[in-house]
């Protein structure tokens, strides 16, 4: 099984609904976005994805987040409580729909908030 996997960053703002302590204020991060495909074969010139697809679809979905309130944005502000673990479920779904083939799926996103603390949705 081969796997790749690149990073993006972005800075926004959140405010947990129905958390009790001070991450229920607004309050941001500066989040790292770790974004992992794999798949058993490789293409004709001996590559699984490419980075450069990986990384544009990332970012386009990303810069609609940056340097905004998450709790603002479609499904978080109202679907979905904007944590970690529901970020990275829908950074999954979005990037999976533009880069999955038969030959290479996106299985798992990582998305950081701090330093130490990070959450992570993955798909069998």
């Amino acid at each position: 099984m081969y796997e790749v996997m690149i990073e993006e960053e972005f800075s926004a703002a959140h405010a947990l609904r129905g958390y009790r302590g001070k991450c229920e204020n607004l309050h941001g991060h500066n989040y790292k976005v770790e974004v992992y495909v794999r798949g058993k074969d490789l293409d004709h010139i001996g590559m699984l994805v490419d980075f450069t697809h990986l990384k544009a679809v990332t970012r386009q979905l990303i810069r609609a987040l940056d340097h905004r309130n998450l709790n603002e944005l479609p499904p978080f502000d109202q679907e979905l409580n904007p944590s970690a673990e529901n970020l990275a479920g829908f950074l999954l779904h979005h990037i999976a729909q533009q880069v999955n083939t038969e030959r290479a799926k996106v299985y798992k996103i990582r998305v950081w908030e701090t330093s130490t603390s990070s959450a992570t949705f993955e798909v069998s």
